[in-house]
């Protein structure tokens, strides 16, 4: 398994201590990417495991997310030890014709085992903070689920149409200056 440089997760060494990797294997660490860069390929294939979309889409975007200047896209993982538990991202559309409803978290995802734990609350809330400090207050998403987002401060919009045709639940999330 590749090594990680976990600097990031607010510890300023590397460590194999056994009581750092205790630590690591019992907390939970969420971050954009841009911070774990070294992560982007293994996430990008577990975005693609979880969703099926083709591989390189998510190589692209993910990419992009750590590479660019603008605050769409950016991408975000879940970590408990060495592993990915979880995570989402933030996109300009989110496979539906409502280009004006934008950005649009999409890919959320939360390992079977590990739900039920408030994972998808939290990486929720990390992003609209994060997206927040980028300037963007208002995020959307579009989904099939109903009564799970509005537990984490999200509103019904609309039925928007998606690209494949169907319709689906279109999702808001307005900050209104909080940081």
């Amino acid at each position: 398994m590749e090594e990680w440089n976990f600097e990031n997760w607010g510890v300023k060494y590397w460590s194999k201590t056994p009581e750092f990797l205790k630590y690591a294997e019992e907390h939970l660490h969420i971050s954009n990417l841009k911070n774990w860069p070294r992560l982007s390929r293994r996430a990008a294939q577990w975005f693609h495991e979880k969703w099926q979309i083709p591989l390189e889409e998510y190589r692209s975007s993910i990419e992009a997310s750590i590479n660019g200047k603008t605050p769409v896209p950016q991408w975000y993982v879940a970590v408990k030890g060495k592993r990915i538990i979880g995570g989402l991202g933030v996109i300009e559309n989110d496979f539906h014709r409502r280009k004006d409803l934008t950005p649009n978290v999409c890919a959320l995802y939360v390992e079977e085992e590990c739900r039920g734990q408030g994972i998808a609350g939290k990486l929720l809330d990390h992003v609209c903070r994060d997206m927040l400090e980028k300037g963007i207050d208002t995020l959307y998403l579009i989904t099939d689920h109903t009564s799970f987002y509005e537990q984490y401060g999200w509103e019904f919009l609309c039925l928007v149409e998606e690209e494949e045709g169907g319709l689906c639940r279109m999702y808001v999330h307005r900050e209104y200056g909080r940081k």
